[in-house]
């Protein structure tokens, strides 16, 4: 726990907030503007972001957070597709939605951090830790985002991906794919991913890395050894 300052741990969290809770609202919103009153009977289409929120996915953000790269998932969206206007295409829509806003996010932390590093923002700041807040929450902005797009896009486990993945199969195999996460996907997630931070290994740092240079202009480690003003 002490090896993480903790500005680094108070931007990792307020970045955590707003990902995961926009990532939500976004999936609850789509589905109340395609006809489903669902998102809204449970009082989800809102930008109280802690109604999006449920405490595995919290735990897993503290467990991942702590380990030093935040990882996790939010409260799940109650949708009915039965109530879309057209069903099978405003849910693929809807669950799109989620990782959608991930990558929004990470386009706007990633033009703030362009004007940082160009206006020489970050060496400007003398506080150490007004510093290391600053340029983790805009550098963190942009790679924690694009992990939680990439990382829900994974067509495993509860995730979106699996969704996505199902909902572009013929409608037999759909239904063996959905049963296979239901009863497989949740506990093969956590192995995957507790496995991944005591082994520490990050399966999904090459492509959040070619993302990160994408978006930003500048590799990630050149950009990490200047917020961490190394």
């Amino acid at each position: 726990m002490g090896s993480v300052p903790f500005p680094m741990m108070a931007a990792t969290a307020l970045i955590l907030f707003l990902g995961i809770g926009l990532h939500e609202y976004a999936h609850c919103k789509f589905a109340d503007m395609a006809g489903d009153p669902t998102p809204a009977f449970y009082g989800r289409v809102t930008l109280d972001l802690t109604k999006h929120f449920e405490i595995t996915g919290v735990m897993m953000m503290i467990l991942t957070t702590l380990s030093g790269f935040g990882l996790g998932w939010g409260k799940p969206s109650p949708v009915n597709p039965e109530k879309m206007r057209n069903p099978r295409v405003d849910w693929f829509v809807s669950v799109a939605a989620g990782p959608i806003s991930n990558l929004v996010q990470a386009t706007i932390y990633a033009l703030m951090l362009r004007m940082a590093l160009r206006s020489q923002l970050l060496p400007n700041l003398t506080d150490p830790s007004v510093h290391l807040f600053v340029g983790y929450l805009l550098f963190g902005g942009v790679i924690i985002n694009l992990g939680l797009a990439c990382f829900n896009l994974i067509p495993f486990g509860p995730l979106d991906g699996h969704w996505l993945v199902g909902l572009l199969l013929p409608e037999k195999p759909r239904y063996y794919w959905f049963k296979f996460n239901r009863q497989i996907g949740m506990p093969g997630l956590f192995v995957l991913v507790i496995g991944m931070q005591v082994l520490h290994v990050n399966l999904l740092m090459g492509p959040i890395s070619w993302l990160f240079q994408l978006f930003v202009g500048t590799p990630l480690i050149e950009v990490y050894r200047q917020v961490l003003g190394l």
